[in-house]
């Protein structure tokens, strides 16, 4: 790597793009002049929860198709980047964990999952050819140290909705991650 001067006293300066592409850092030596170093990959490792229902909550995804619905999902997760940690469904929607990609966000990849596999369904017989997801979509954030609780809790899915409806349980992640939401438009 080239040394580049730098004024006396000038400190440190960065050089780049946000995505870390071509960053530069010059640093300054204790006697004045610098030297240029290349700055060390950019990293990261958001761990979401992702859940949307079919259009209009109907309970479409049967036990026929879900176990390939989610190896389907995983693999539109893993083309993008964002592998997936675990996926789950009932009737009426999905849950999905997965590590966001560092050059990705999460509108990106909902968009993606939702049109591969939404195209995917309608292959799958007659009584998917009018199948929809919902517009919208949640995602919530998953610390480290909770990642075994969420997984254990989308794994329980057809458990857990026994006594609990979609609505019932969505509502429960926005009031507890305290996302203010207008009733009204929250269903489609």
């Amino acid at each position: 790597m080239p040394v580049v001067p730098t004024p006396k006293g000038s400190g440190n300066i960065a050089q780049g793009n946000a995505l870390g592409i071509g960053v530069q850092k010059i640093l300054a030596s204790p006697e004045g002049a610098g030297y240029t170093s290349r700055m060390p990959q950019s990293l990261s490792k958001i761990l979401v929860h992702l859940i949307y229902s079919t259009k209009n909550r109907e309970r479409v995804l049967t036990d026929n198709i879900r176990d390939e619905l989610h190896r389907y999902t995983g693999g539109i997760l893993r083309d993008l980047g964002s592998p997936a940690q675990l996926i789950n469904s009932v009737e009426d929607h999905i849950h999905i964990v997965f590590i966001l990609a560092r050059t990705r966000s999460i509108s990106e990849i909902v968009e993606e999952a939702k049109k591969g596999t939404s195209k995917w369904i309608k292959t799958k017989g007659a009584e998917f050819a009018e199948f929809h997801w919902q517009s919208g979509y949640g995602a919530f954030s998953v610390s480290r140290s909770s990642l075994d609780e969420v997984l254990k809790y989308v794994a329980n899915q057809q458990e857990h909705h026994r006594h609990k409806t979609f609505q019932e349980e969505y509502r429960e992640f926005l009031r507890r991650y305290e996302i203010d939401y207008d009733e009204k438009y929250a269903w489609d």
